[in-house]
This record gives C-alpha cells, sequence and structure tokens, in this order.
C-alpha cells in the first residue's frame, strides 16, 4: 500500500525523469534528427544527384542539393516528412493501444509491469538504431517507430502514479521536479554525446554510439524506479478474463469521465495547446537544419548546444512556473505560457540567422518545462476521487498523441503542399491559439453533470 508523501517514493518515481528523458532529448529532439538528415542528405546526393563520394565530400556542409527526397516502400517524400509521418503513424498507435491497455492495468493491477516492458521496448529499440545506416530505410524506420511506442506508453503507467504518491497541493511541485530531473539527466547523456560526435571519429562515424548509450541509460536508471514503485497499489486481486475486465473497467471510467466539466473542458485546451509544444520539440531541429543559415561549419555541433541552452533553461522553467502556479493557480500560468508560444511561433516564421535561432532557443526553453509540469500536475488535481488512475491518464496520453498526429501531418503536408518547412510554423501558431482560447472557458471548480 502506497503511503502519499513519502520521500523515498517520490525520489523513486522522479527517477524515471531521469532516465527516460535521454530517449526524448538525444533521439527526438537533438542526436537522431541530425544523424538523419545527414544519412538521408548523402544517400540522395549519392543515389539520386549521382555524386561520387568525393565531390560530395569537398561540398560545403550548408551546400543547397534541393529538397532532399528519400525512397519509402517506393514512395517519395521529403526526408523530414517522412520522420513526421513516421512518428505520427506511432502516436496514433499509442493513443490506440493505451487506453486499452490502462483498463487492464487498473483492473488487475499491473501498472508497473506494463510500464516496465514498454520501458525495455523503447530502450531496446535505441540500441538498434545503432544499426540505422546499416539497414534499409524501411527497417531503419521501425526502431523509430517502436521506440516512440515504448517511450510514450511507458509514461502513462508512470503518470498514473502522481495523484497514487502525492497529495494534490503536491503535484505541481514533484512534477515539476520530475522533468527537472529529466532535463538535467537528459543533458549530462547529451555533453557526452557531443563529445563522441565531436572529437572522436571521422564525419559523425561515432554517432550511433550516442544510441546505444541512451538504451543502456534507460534500462539502467530505471532500475532505481522500480526497486521503489509498487506493482499492486490497491491489492486487486488476480481474475481470469483480465482482457475484457479490463474494457469494461474502461468503459466505466470513460462513463465517469464524461460526467465531469472542468476536466473535459481542460482536456480540450490541452489538445491544442500540448500540440503545438510537441510539434516544436519533434521538429525544431529539422527545421533549423534546412531554414538556417549556420555557415561552413554545417551547424551539427551548434543545434546540439542550442538544444542544451533549451534544456537548462527549461528545468528553470519548470520551477518557476510551478511557483507562480501557486500564487494565480494552474489555468492563468498555462494562459501565460501558451501566450509566449504563440508569439515564439511568430518569431520562428521569421528567424534566419544562429544567434536569432539561439534567441528563439532560450524562449523555448523558459517555456517548454514549464508548460509540460503544469499540464500533468493540473490534470492529476483535477481528477475525481478514484483507484483508476490508469484509466484516466490514459485519455490524457491519449488526447496528447493524437494532437501531436495532428500536429505532426499538419507540420509535413504543410511542407509538402508548399515546398517549404518554414510554412508549417503557421499550422503550429493556429494550435496555440486555439490553446489559448480555450483556456479562458475552464471553469474554476468541478461540476458534475447528470447528463453528457
Amino acid at each position: 500500500m502506497i503511503v502519499k508523501g513519502d520521500k523515498k517514493l517520490i525520489r523513486g518515481w522522479v527517477f524515471y525523469d531521469w532516465a527516460n528523458s535521454v530517449y526524448n532529448l538525444v533521439i527526438s529532439s537533438a542526436v537522431f534528427p541530425i544523424f538523419y538528415d545527414n544519412i538521408t542528405r548523402k544517400n540522395y546526393a549519392l543515389n539520386t544527384l549521382k555524386m561520387t563520394e568525393e565531390e560530395y565530400s569537398n561540398l560545403p556542409a550548408n551546400a543547397d542539393i534541393g529538397n532532399v527526397m528519400v525512397d519509402f516502400f517506393g514512395i517519395e517524400l521529403p526526408n523530414s516528412a517522412l520522420l513526421a509521418y513516421v512518428l505520427a503513424a506511432s502516436f496514433l498507435f499509442v493513443s490506440i493501444l493505451s487506453p486499452m491497455l490502462s483498463g487492464v492495468a487498473d483492473f488487475s493491477g499491473n501498472k508497473k509491469r506494463f510500464m516496465q516492458f514498454f520501458c525495455y521496448l523503447g530502450a531496446i529499440s535505441c540500441l538498434t538504431l545503432y544499426w540505422f545506416n546499416r539497414v534499409p530505410l524501411e527497417i531503419g524506420m521501425l526502431s523509430i517507430f517502436l521506440a516512440s511506442i515504448g517511450f510514450w506508453n511507458s509514461l502513462v503507467f508512470y503518470n498514473a502514479y502522481l495523484p497514487e504518491i502525492a497529495e494534490p497541493k503536491d503535484h505541481d511541485r514533484i512534477s515539476a521536479r520530475g522533468f527537472s530531473m529529466g532535463y538535467f539527466g537528459s543533458m549530462l547523456l547529451l555533453v557526452i554525446c557531443l563529445v563522441i560526435i565531436m572529437f572522436t571519429g571521422e564525419n559523425g562515424s561515432n554517432t550511433p554510439w550516442c544510441f546505444v548509450l541512451v538504451g543502456l541509460w534507460w534500462i539502467g536508471f530505471s532500475q532505481i524506479t522500480y526497486r521503489v514503485l509498487p506493482n499492486n497499489v490497491y491489492d486487486k486481486k488476480k481474475e481470469s478474463g483480465v482482457l475484457w475486465k479490463g474494457f469494461k473497467e474502461l468503459k466505466i471510467v470513460f462513463k465517469e469521465f464524461r460526467q465531469t466539466y472542468r476536466l473535459k473542458r481542460y482536456l480540450i485546451a490541452f489538445f491544442f495547446f500540448n500540440t503545438g509544444v510537441q510539434t516544436v520539440m519533434l521538429m525544431a531541429v529539422t527545421f533549423a537544419k534546412k531554414e538556417i543559415d549556420w555557415g561552413e561549419g554545417g551547424g551539427d555541433s551548434g543545434l546540439i548546444i542550442a538544444i542544451l541552452l533549451i534544456q537548462i533553461l527549461g528545468a528553470v522553467g519548470a520551477f518557476v512556473m510551478s511557483r507562480l502556479s501557486g500564487k494565480i493557480g494552474n489555468i492563468k500560468t498555462l494562459g501565460i505560457s501558451v501566450s509566449i508560444w504563440v508569439l515564439i511561433c511568430g518569431a520562428g516564421y521569421l528567424v534566419r540567422t544562429p544567434f536569432e535561432f539561439y534567441f528563439l532557443a532560450a524562449s523555448v526553453g523558459l517555456v517548454m518545462g514549464g508548460v509540460q509540469a503544469l499540464a500533468r500536475s493540473t490534470y492529476s488535481k483535477f481528477l475525481p476521487e478514484t483507484h483508476d488512475h490508469a484509466s484516466y491518464f490514459s485519455f490524457y496520453d491519449a488526447t496528447e498523441k493524437v494532437g501531436i498526429v495532428v500536429g505532426m501531418i499538419s507540420f509535413a503536408s504543410l511542407e509538402v503542399l508548399l515546398g517549404s518547412i518554414r510554412f508549417s510554423i503557421i499550422a503550429v501558431a493556429i494550435f496555440f491559439i486555439l490553446g489559448l482560447i480555450l483556456l479562458f472557458i475552464v471553469p474554476k471548480n468541478e461540476k458534475v453533470l447528470v447528463k453528457s
């Protein structure tokens, strides 16, 4: 049985942010997108433009060779659009899978086991990225697909522990602490990766070892969490037909959810503003790689330094937003943060130089950690009294993933249709604006509806 407020338990829970955030930084945001762009760019030059190895190696790092296209199961796409579509497919899969599994987890009490399974699936998939450039592109993208599924599905069950380990008054602080731990842990590994990329091997030949380190880090440090988190919090008894009964459990929770008022309103607003946040996080490096004039150096190390800056300021932003929410409330604080995001999108459309990009990255960092930590803790605070936390958080997670699917498809499709990734920022800005408007209609208190 969990005792809320237990310091050892909270430390263990927080450590999973330290363990898994290396995926979000190294694989989703920093090293892999650069590696992927470099690999697909080289293959396009050699195979489509028919350059020789020597001709390609003599090109300036930022040479314009046109819109880099890739062949994926016989379909030609811009390389950035393919990455966006594969990630969107993984999020769609997660949005379908997590509600089903969460019902089973709540009914059976096996939340920790599901969390472990997806953690190991994600970490092992990261390890397999070591061979990304040695296998067909379709197989390499499968590793990205599975790593994304593992990361995001494990978070459903991880987040569901928050209302079980702490009182509502502590949710903002503990959620912010988790995100900050994640930022610092992932920063540490990113610095190690930066050393590997810059000072070992030729032309980034040792970069794949970064993906191996991510998998080992994720598996290794997650053991600290698994040692302290209980599996069956409410002593659920083992029964047969757990899958069917899990679906029935989810149906009951969904009926309860539909009868809430504040929680539903908040989740709709969250859908839009978080779609913007996640799309920026996932595509920022790809955008910068294509649209910023990095000069002779090509910008790879500069991009990673910019991501480090975002991480440092993200940790600071998480605590600042947590303190601010204690004074003016969660919804108002989220409104301020989302307003800043709208301004960032406007600036992002205009940014062209590395200095401008660094300034933009600093702004993103200050609001990124805060909005993520506060979004999670606000949802946790708004939950009704329940033991079905995994099921409730699966709605949060499914909303987030469907939003990301919409965001990534919008981002990629605008590039395909209009021929420039810069126009995709317009779609992101619209999501933030809609989220901001919808936050204004989230009521201060919950109302339980007789009919939904």
